[in-house]
């Protein structure tokens, strides 16, 4: 995908498909897992290397990890075992594999490659300390998934439906995981909270941020000159999110997946967002 060979064997960039990968690799970096990728694809019509609009997680998490998107290239992935029949089997270290540094046009730039490899280490530690099976939960229709972490615990918080006859009165709420973890039980104290709440947490948020962009600004001003790739990729869009930002007055999804790691929720009545450059935000709950 994103690559034709030419008359001679060598890879040449087919740009058509070439816009398609950049946008995959931007798209993992603004906070979308692999199975909103596809969907999105899939929705709009994106056609794969085939020609057809179907998409699937495991060839998108292969996208973000082929080494041929920065320009460079591993000989010998796989390997013939038998001349004849011509089968080829997966490299596992049974013959010598080459690594090639630009032996061909990149489509991706190496910074941008290094921080997505970077940002899926990152998405893979955050499961593993919440015990997530994997980091990519959150969705369009739920954009909370796998993202409150409760701050008395350290578990993870899940949605809950609280029926009732009266349908007026049906709300959906999030609760420790670890409140009722053995059953009949009670575990963990911390307060559920109304999902509503956390819609208004993200927009208090991003409005606190803005009134102190100038604080922001300079924080991530000493990112992008100081920090590791991904911090400074990452400092980088929350620059150019907030210097013509105008204050927010409803949830926005897209610029949630850009700039929320995760939101922590006390006893005390608070909310903690916390932002994918580390910064934290208070927010309290009414």
């Amino acid at each position: 995908m994103g690559y034709d060979k030419d008359e001679n064997g060598n890879l040449v960039i087919n740009e058509k498909q070439a816009k398609i990968v950049r946008r995959i690799y931007t798209d993992y970096l603004n906070g979308k897992g692999p199975n909103r990728i596809v969907k999105e694809l899939e929705r709009e019509g994106v056609p794969n290397w085939n020609g057809l609009a179907k998409w699937y997680e495991s060839s998108i998490r292969k996208m973000l990890s082929n080494e041929k998107y920065k320009g460079d290239a591993l000989l010998q992935k796989t390997y013939t075992v038998d001349f004849l029949s011509k089968k080829r089997v997966v490299n596992n270290g049974e013959v010598p594999q080459y690594y090639v540094e630009e032996s061909h046009p990149a489509i991706i730039e190496k910074e941008t490659w290094e921080a997505v490899q970077l940002e899926k280490e990152r998405r893979r530690a955050f499961a593993e300390k919440y015990g997530l099976k994997r980091g990519d939960y959150a969705t369009t229709d739920n954009p909370f998934g796998g993202r409150i972490i409760c701050g008395c615990c350290g578990s993870v918080y899940g949605r809950k439906v609280w029926n009732s006859t009266n349908e007026r009165l049906r709300r959906i709420v999030w609760q420790c995981n670890n409140k009722y973890a053995t059953k009949g039980r009670r575990g963990c104290d911390n307060r559920h909270i109304n999902d509503e709440v956390l819609y208004i947490a993200f927009v208090s948020a991003f409005n606190a941020v803005l009134e102190n962009s100038e604080y922001f600004m300079d924080k991530w001003g000493e990112q992008v000159n100081r920090g590791d790739i991904l911090k400074r990729v990452t400092a980088k869009r929350l620059v150019d999110i907030f210097k013509d930002a105008e204050p927010l007055e409803q949830f926005d999804i897209e610029l949630y997946f850009k700039l929320v790691e995760k939101i922590t929720v006390y006893e005390d009545s608070r909310l903690m967002v916390g932002l994918l450059d580390g910064s934290e935000i208070e927010c309290g709950i009414e």
